[in-house]
């Protein structure tokens, strides 16, 4: 996601007097608004759709971190050991 300088930064008086106008753009377009005020960056305003693909790759990233980190410590078990596990401690029945 990029963001349009000259398009993309409001100020909060351009929020209080053009809010529609403001909304309208953040939602056709996809990108952010950054919101300042006396001159410097102080809020972001993201379409709520955007923002939760942005989450839900955070998380997966995190996730995959953390999957990475093992493989690297060498804690990671072969496919067989793991399924054989998994039946043992779910009962089920080969």
């Amino acid at each position: 996601m990029f963001l349009s300088i000259s398009e993309d930064i409001k100020t909060v008086s351009d929020l209080k007097k053009k809010t529609n106008e403001i909304f309208k753009q953040m939602h056709r377009t996809g990108r952010p608004i950054v919101v300042t005020v006396n001159g410097k960056p102080d809020a972001i305003l993201m379409d709520v759709e955007v923002f939760e693909k942005k989450i839900k790759a955070l998380n997966l990233s995190l996730l995959l971190a953390k999957a990475e980190k093992d493989v690297k410590d060498g804690r990671t078990k072969d496919a067989r050991t793991f399924l054989k596990e998994i039946k043992k401690s779910a009962k089920i029945s080969s």
